[in-house]
């Protein structure tokens, strides 16, 4: 019955979870399948942390220059711009602080201290105040925590010669600096102005700012430029599959255009000769079924003749290398790829091939679904699981996904074929020794039919040697 005979596909067995993750794809095949942007292998150690599409490559050449240009300003502004303007930001200062030092300490009455301050505070910004009889505590150790600190306190040793104590932390948006004086200890209060630069923050976000802009620009115009090579990628990609890419035009660069315009014609005239080769061999095959037809009809009338056996078994013969061509010609067709469950597919097979007796284990790891040509796909798949069928007692197939693919396994317990003659049997009415035999209705098309249609589909068809020593079929197809 048919329900003995597809086992396997509700339970699943440990040994076959085993062997679906154990899966021995042959290195070229897998490379292929699995990675075909990097037969190699991959890029290399360098590489591998670099971008790897265009879009990134060519926002990489655009922001690579555009930072070490940043880098390079940057570094020349601080080295340059920034340490001479805050050194003769400090040494103005000083100037003022050590005039006013001179000053207060030729003063003799408190009213000319009093002129002093004022002056000092209308005309240099600076707010001074006196401590008479105190003693500046000058630390041992000068604590320089910046750029600024440092011209300040280079510039104040170099004009006032007397202890001296800076202090630009404790104060908000001040500085404040301690002079000892012979009188006690002058304190001078100073606004942060005049010691830091405004054009510094207005560089550094001008800099920035200019740069993300830049990019976001530069983002935007090689998106636009990558958009065109995508959509030629995608309509090549698709074209492998045999699916339509009647909507696709040149767009984008000259260069795009060019491929775009190129892939254009080499996709008619593919198509023109696939059309030409199929209506040929349909015509050629159909117009055969007539004189064959003639010559039953005679043989049948020749009734016991001498040889009439030997003539209608090459009849017999014949016509079955015209429903060969035809079944080739009909896997040249214009069939849609639609989207197709592959497991319903597999059973149906399965349960046709099951009604004349024998052994299929049909094994499904899960529900799988993708763009097939209903057909084409039953026809090579049909021809694999009959081939196995002919030839072994013990049938078993297997579909699951790996990765970015879907696979099927078709293996049986037959002689199998020498490891050799495996690209052989793919070749158009080639046939081994063991199979020419017109009762089993080969003529060496139903392999080449099947790698034929795993390859429109985007995949392929590789035969290995089975587990239990017969031979495997391993389509795949990409999801």
């Amino acid at each position: 019955m048919q329900s003995d005979a597809i086992r396997g596909e509700a339970g699943k067995d440990p040994a076959d979870d085993a062997a679906k993750n154990e899966t021995a794809i042959p290195d070229g095949a897998r490379e292929n399948l699995l990675n075909p942007l990097y037969p190699q292998g991959g890029p290399g150690p360098i590489r591998r942390f670099l971008p790897r599409s265009l879009l990134g490559r060519s926002l990489l050449i655009i922001v690579t220059p555009l930072i070490l240009l940043q880098v390079i300003t940057t570094w020349i502004f601080y080295d340059r711009h920034y340490d001479t303007i805050t050194k003769r930001l400090a040494q103005g200062l000083a100037g003022d602080v050590a005039a006013v030092v001179r000053l207060i300490n030729r003063a003799e009455a408190n009213e000319q201290l009093v002129q002093i301050f004022s002056l000092a505070n209308s005309t240099m910004r600076l707010e001074l105040s006196l401590s008479e009889g105190a003693e500046l505590l000058v630390p041992d150790e000068v604590v320089i925590r910046g750029i600024v600190d440092s011209r300040l306190q280079d510039a104040l040793e170099e004009r006032l010669g007397v202890p001296f104590v800076v202090d630009t932390r404790s104060l908000d948006e001040r500085v404040e600096i301690l002079v000892q004086l012979n009188r006690g200890v002058l304190r001078v209060l100073v606004s942060d102005e005049r010691l830091f630069s405004s054009t510094t923050y207005l560089f550094i976000f001008w800099t920035i700012g200019s740069s993300i802009l830049l990019f976001g620009v530069a983002l935007i115009f090689m998106r636009n430029q990558v958009k065109p090579i995508r959509r030629l990628a995608s309509a090549a990609e698709a074209f492998g599959k045999g699916r339509e890419v009647a909507q696709f035009k040149p767009e984008g660069a000259t260069e795009v255009r060019q491929a775009a315009v190129a892939f254009i014609n080499m996709r008619d005239r593919l198509n023109r000769q696939v059309q030409q080769r199929t209506e040929m061999l349909a015509g050629v095959s159909h117009d055969l079924r007539t004189p064959l037809t003639r010559m039953k009809l005679q043989l049948a009338m020749l009734n016991d003749a001498a040889g009439i056996e030997e003539l209608q078994s090459d009849v017999v013969e014949m016509e079955h290398m015209v429903e060969g061509y035809l079944a080739f010609a009909r896997g040249e067709g214009k069939e849609a790829p639609v989207t197709t469950d592959l497991c319903a597919l597999l059973r149906d097979v399965v349960g046709q091939m099951s009604r004349d007796g024998g052994t299929l284990d049909l094994h499904l790891e899960q529900e799988i679904a993708l763009p097939l040509r209903r057909e084409a796909m039953r026809r090579c798949l049909t021809n694999l699981i009959g081939n196995a069928r002919r030839y072994g007692q013990q049938v078993s197939v297997r579909a699951g996904r790996r990765r970015n693919v879907v696979e099927v396994i078709i293996d049986d317990d037959g002689p199998g074929i020498p490891a050799e003659r495996y690209e052989d049997v793919f070749k158009p009415f080639f046939r081994l020794e063991q199979s020419r035999n017109p009762t089993t209705g080969g003529v060496g098309l139903g392999l080449t039919i099947a790698r034929d249609v795993a390859r429109s589909h985007g995949g392929d068809l590789v035969l290995e040697q089975a587990p239990g020593g017969g031979l495997r079929a391993r389509v795949w197809l990409p999801t």
